[in-house]
C-alpha cells in the first residue's frame, strides 16, 4: 500500500514530514498524565497552559498521591502509544528477500519470479473474460446440483415422515398414510454431522446431539418414522454420506421392536413396542444425477482464489469484491444452502446487505493490509485463502467442537461444551491482547478502546432488555472484530481471512438474524417451560394384577393458577403418538397390546395445542409401573 493510501484513511498521522515531526516531538517529549511537565521537577521550556478545573485536580492528585500519580502517569502513556502517531513498516516478502546464516547470504526469489513469469497474465481484458468464464461454468456445476431432477425429490438432512411429539395430531392423523407408499428421493451430502440441536424422547431413552435414528437393526432395515430419512439411508447402505444419493422410500406401516443397529459411522436406538408407520428403503430406478457437487464445487471454487492470487492478480480491492462473492455464493448454493434445493429469492435477500457490510470492512481494515501484499502474491494466498476457506466451511471445520448456539443454555446442554468455551476464549484472549500491541505500537490504541467499551456498554444494555436473549452470532462476531485488524501484519491478513469466512457462513446460510431473539426463537424442538401435568397413577398406586384390557391411568386435575393463564385440556402421548386431546381425567389402557412395554406422556394444552410434556412413565410388561423422571421432555 503507497503512502498516500494511507495518508487518506481516518488514521491520518498528526506530522506529515520529518520537520513538523521534529516540532511536535520537542514540545510533547516530556508531557506526563494530564500536561506538561507533569512529572518534572524543572522548568518547562513552555510556558504553562492556562489552569483549568481538570488540571487542578491533576495537580492536586499529584500533590496527594506521588507514587500512585506516577503509575497512572505511565500507565496512560503505555496506552496512549507513540506521538505523534506512527504507521507501521509494510512487511517484507518473506520469499523474496536476502538472508543471512552463519555467515552466509542467501536469497529467494519465488514471489518475484511469480510476478516476473505471471506479468502478461495480468491484463485488464483477460481478467473480464475470465471472470465470465467462472460465472459460465459455475452456473453449469449449479444447473447439475439442484436443476437436473424434480424439486420435489429433494429432502433435507432432517426431513421426516413423522414429527415429534403431538405435531402429527391426534393418532397420527396429519401425517397420513401411514402404508402402502413410496417416494423416490435425493439426499445432499453431509447428513451424518446433522444432529438434534435438543433431547428428543423415544420410548424411554432421551437422544440429543446425534441424528435421530430409531430402528433398522432388523433384517429388512426398517426404521421407525420420525427417523432422518436421510442419515437412515446412509446407515443402511444406499449410497455414501461425503457424495448423498438417491433411493426409493416404502412407508411399510405398523412395526413392533425396533432394533438398534451400527454401520456406516452411525448409530441408531431401538424402539421396543410398537408405532403406527415406519419405512425401508430400496434402489432408485428413477432418478439419475445423484451425486452431491458440493465437493467438485469446493475444488473448483479454491482453485480459481489461488489463481486470482497468483496468476490474475488484479487490484486489492477487486480481489476482495471476488472472495465475497465467492464464498458467499458457494454457501448458498453447495456447502450450506437453506433448503434443497436453494431459495434464491432468500439468498438474494441476504447477498445485497452482505456487499455493504463487506464494503464496511474493506473501508476500516482490508485496505490497509490486503494491497501490501501485492509484491508477495505467494504469501498473500497463504494468509488469506487458508483461514478464509476454514471460515466458509465453518459447518465442518467446527463441527467436532461441542458449541452450536452462544447461549447459556446450550452450552451447559452440550457435553464438553462448557470446556470448549474456556480454551476458545482463552485462545481469543491471546490473539486478542497479541493485536492490541500491535495497535498501541501505532498510538491508535486509545480510540480504539473508547469505540469498543461504548459498543460493550451497549451490549450489555441489549442484553439486559427483559423477555429477550442476547445472541450473539457468528457475522456479529465478524463485525465487532474486523476493525480491530486493519494493520499492515501477516497476523492481520490471517484475521481477516477467517472472519471474512465466517461472516459469509453466517449470512449465507442463516441470514441476519436478530441480535435480540425471544425464548420462543431459540425453542428449535426443545422445551419452552411451561407448566407441567402430573399422574394420579403411580409405582404405588397401579394394580399389576389387573389384566391390561381392564386398566385406566389417571392424572391430577389442572390447578387454578395454570387454567388462569389459559391453559384448558390435556393431551396424552402413548408410545410417543398423541391418543387423547381433551378435558377428561383418565385413559382406558384396553387398546394397548398386551406382552409389550408402553410409555406415558402427558401434557396441559391451550386450545388443543400442547405445551411441555412431562419425561416419560414406563410399563412393563410384567405390570412394573415406573415413575416419570422430573423435568420436561
Amino acid at each position: 500500500m503507497d503512502q498516500g493510501l494511507r495518508n487518506s484513511s481516518s488514521r491520518e498521522t498528526t506530522a506529515h514530514s520529518s520537520e513538523e515531526r521534529s516540532k511536535v516531538e520537542a514540545g510533547t517529549s516530556e508531557q506526563g498524565l494530564y500536561g506538561p511537565d507533569s512529572l518534572l521537577s524543572g522548568a518547562s521550556p513552555h510556558p504553562p497552559p492556562p489552569s483549568t478545573r481538570f488540571s487542578r485536580l491533576a495537580d492536586s492528585f499529584r500533590a496527594r498521591s506521588p507514587q500512585l500519580y506516577h503509575v497512572a502517569d505511565r500507565a496512560v502513556k503505555y496506552i496512549r502509544g507513540p506521538r505523534p502517531k506512527v504507521d507501521l513498516p509494510d512487511p517484507v516478502p518473506l520469499l523474496g528477500r536476502t538472508y543471512n546464516f552463519k555467515g552466509r547470504r542467501f536469497a529467494i526469489a519465488l514471489e518475484p519470479a511469480i510476478i516476473r513469469f505471471t506479468r502478461p497474465l495480468t491484463v485488464a481484458w483477460l481478467f473480464v473474460l475470465l471472470v465470465a468464464a467462472y460465472i459460465i461454468s459455475f452456473s453449469f456445476l449449479v444447473r447439475a446440483q439442484w436443476y437436473t431432477i424434480p424439486a420435489s425429490s429433494f429432502v433435507g438432512c432432517t426431513s421426516v415422515f413423522w414429527t415429534g411429539d403431538a405435531g402429527c395430531g391426534l393418532d397420527g392423523s396429519l401425517c397420513a398414510p401411514f402404508s402402502n407408499s413410496s417416494f423416490d428421493f435425493r439426499c445432499p451430502a453431509q447428513c451424518n454431522s446433522v444432529v438434534l440441536q435438543n433431547p428428543r424422547v423415544v420410548g424411554d431413552e432421551s437422544v440429543d446431539f446425534v441424528p435421530l435414528l430409531v430402528g433398522g437393526g432388523d433384517s429388512q432395515k426398517t426404521y421407525r418414522a420420525d427417523s432422518f430419512i436421510c442419515a437412515s439411508a446412509v446407515q443402511a447402505g444406499f449410497f455414501s454420506d461425503s457424495t448423498g444419493g438417491c433411493a426409493s422410500v416404502n412407508l411399510v406401516g405398523n412395526f413392533t421392536n425396533y432394533l438398534p443397529t451400527t454401520a456406516f459411522g452411525l448409530s441408531s436406538i431401538g424402539f421396543p413396542s410398537v408405532f403406527p408407520m415406519s419405512f425401508r428403503f430400496s434402489p432408485s430406478d428413477v432418478l439419475t444425477h445423484c451425486t452431491d457437487l458440493r465437493t467438485p464445487a469446493l475444488a473448483f471454487n479454491i482453485l480459481i482464489t489461488c489463481l486470482l492470487f497468483l496468476v490474475l492478480r488484479p487490484k486489492a480491492i477487486v480481489t476482495w469484491w471476488c472472495l465475497v462473492c465467492i464464498g458467499f455464493w458457494h454457501i448458498a448454493l453447495f456447502s450450506q444452502p437453506q433448503a434443497t434445493p436453494p431459495p434464491l429469492d432468500v439468498a438474494f435477500g441476504a447477498f445485497l446487505p452482505a456487499l455493504f457490510v463487506c464494503y464496511g470492512f474493506w473501508r476500516v481494515a482490508v485496505r490497509f493490509t490486503l494491497p501490501l501484499f501485492a509484491n508477495a502474491p505467494f504469501e498473500a494466498m497463504i494468509w488469506y485463502l487458508a483461514p478464509y476457506w476454514t471460515g466458509v466451511l465453518t459447518n465442518l471445520t467446527m463441527d467436532q467442537i461441542p458449541i452450536d448456539r452462544l447461549t447459556a443454555a446450550d452450552i451447559k446442554q452440550q457435553p464438553g461444551g462448557v470446556l470448549a468455551l474456556i480454551i476458545i476464549v482463552l485462545i481469543l484472549f491471546v490473539l486478542v491482547v497479541n493485536q492490541i500491541r500491535v495497535i498501541r505500537k501505532t498510538g491508535w490504541l486509545p480510540y480504539y478502546l473508547g469505540w469498543y467499551i461504548i459498543g460493550g456498554l451497549v451490549a450489555l444494555v441489549l442484553a439486559l432488555l427483559p423477555g429477550l436473549q442476547f445472541r450473539l452470532h457468528h457475522y456479529i462476531i465478524s463485525m465487532v472484530l474486523f476493525p480491530g485488524v486493519g494493520f499492515p501484519t501477516r497476523l492481520s491478513a490471517i484475521y481477516q481471512g477467517f472472519l471474512l469466512g465466517m461472516f459469509l457462513n453466517d449470512v449465507a446460510a442463516f441470514g441476519f438474524d436478530s441480535i435480540l431473539q425471544t425464548a420462543a426463537d431459540l425453542v428449535d424442538g426443545g422445551t419452552t417451560g411451561s407448566p407441567l401435568p402430573a399422574f394420579l397413577t403411580n409405582s404405588t398406586t397401579y394394580n399389576a394384577s389387573v389384566a391390561l384390557a381392564n386398566q385406566t391411568i389417571s392424572w391430577y386435575d389442572m390447578p387454578t393458577a395454570i387454567a388462569t393463564q389459559g391453559w384448558n385440556g390435556f393431551a396424552l402421548l402413548v408410545d410417543d403418538v398423541e391418543v387423547y386431546a381433551g378435558t377428561a381425567l383418565n385413559y382406558s389402557l384396553a387398546a394397548l397390546e398386551a406382552g409389550l412395554p408402553h410409555f406415558f406422556r402427558l401434557a396441559y394444552a391451550m386450545d388443543g395445542t400442547p405445551g411441555d410434556f412431562t419425561m416419560p412413565v414406563t410399563l412393563w410388561p410384567n405390570g412394573t409401573w415406573v415413575d416419570p423422571l422430573p423435568g420436561a421432555s
